[in-house]
């Protein structure tokens, strides 16, 4: 029987037991009839109270197992069959996250991030998790979704990457199965791939990054991400990982195809408006060629979110306003020129880079003469 962590207190439970059984302490969880309360979920989750669903039927069951905040499901005696089901593959399916994937850090800018390509619907949804000054982790193949918040927390606490990798993969049952890439806050890093992995199935570590890949057409795909990685040192980490994309694309890839590829990249109060961790998040949930519109998406992102140093801001002198005047005039934004200035940024989602008009932000100025050019 496979268990899962109860909730923060250090224990084991099984994934699913009959109403009565000692094993599944339900005095110390919430206990609920469903999982449609997802906040109240996640809530539980933070607090680190176990949480407990009572499920009737194979399809509950299915749905309990799918949360990665839910501990245990307990069923009615009067369906005790429901023990027998095949939790495996009524959680995960029996479609592998065929998967490259690579984890990383940049210890000076205080960033981890993950980057992956998959034959897979919406692989972002699955493989990459990361917390600032904790760890970052890619779990994949017949992927353990819980990977991902149980490894973070082991890395929260201080434990190295291979600790934890050891640690996660010691508790899985379908460990043979299991492929996952860990980075900790020290820039250690670990890889595993399952014995019953599909082949090519490998990975690769080295100082801050852990490269690996199932159902490749070679190995030359992971090695082609780890040593994309090597030879960038000194480039933003969102970009290094861009670039090991497109190098382990190039070196084969998935040997079924492209479907799907997200960047995750967190660093502390670094997102939006400083009130968020999530530095870049994006997601090519279904595409021919998701690597390329992963990529469009990060220019955006970049554009609207980015910072320019405040030393490379032009000042706004007579001559700059008269010209910030008159193309915001083009495009219908009149008046004071403040109020004009940010009016328009907001409706171009620039106003994280406009801080009033004493002085600008080159990169919104280009932006604002080729929109009236």
């Amino acid at each position: 029987m496979r268990e899962r962590w109860f909730g923060a207190t250090g224990r084991r439970v099984p994934e699913i037991v009959v109403e009565g059984d000692p094993a599944v302490p339900l005095d110390e969880a919430l206990v609920l009839d469903d999982v449609r309360d997802a906040d109240r979920l996640r809530e539980a989750h933070d607090r680190g109270t176990p949480v407990v669903i009572r499920a009737a039927s194979a399809a509950a069951v299915q749905a309990a197992l799918a949360r990665p905040e839910v501990a245990s499901v307990v069923v009615p005696r009067s369906a005790a069959s429901l023990l027998e089901l095949d939790l495996t593959e009524l959680t995960y399916g029996r479609k592998p996250v065929s998967t490259y994937s690579i984890v990383a850090c940049d210890l000076d800018a205080g960033q981890w991030g993950v980057a992956v390509q998959s034959k897979f619907l919406a692989v972002g949804a699955i493989v990459p998790w990361a917390e600032p000054q904790a760890g970052a982790i890619a779990t994949q193949s017949y992927a353990n979704p819980r990977y991902g918040p149980d490894g973070l927390a082991l890395l929260r606490e201080g434990r190295s990457a291979q600790e934890v990798l050891d640690q996660l993969v010691a508790a899985d049952d379908e460990r043979t199965h299991r492929q996952a890439g860990i980075v900790d806050a020290n820039g250690g890093s670990a890889t595993y791939t399952g014995a019953e992995c599909m082949d090519w199935a490998g990975g690769r570590t080295g100082s801050g990054y852990a490269a690996q890949g199932n159902i490749l057409v070679s190995g030359e795909t992971v090695d082609a991400l780890a040593d994309t990685f090597e030879a960038t040192a000194g480039k933003p980490l969102a970009d290094r990982l861009l670039q090991c994309l497109d190098a382990a694309q190039a070196a084969g890839g998935d040997r079924r195809g492209q479907q799907s590829a997200a960047l995750l990249v967190v660093e502390k109060d670094a997102g939006y408006a400083g009130l968020s961790d999530s530095l870049v998040d994006l997601r090519a949930d279904e595409h021919e060629q998701p690597i390329t519109d992963l990529r469009r998406m990060f220019e955006i992102h970049r554009l609207l979110f980015f910072q320019t140093p405040r030393a490379e801001w032009l000042d706004v002198d007579d001559a700059v306003a008269a010209e910030l005047k008159d193309r915001l005039g083009r495009l219908g934004y009149e008046g004071d020129l403040k109020q004009a200035f940010e009016s328009w940024a907001g409706t171009e989602n620039l106003e994280e880079r406009v801080d009033g008009v004493e002085s600008v932000d080159p990169v919104v100025l280009d932006e604002l003469r080729k929109m009236t050019a």
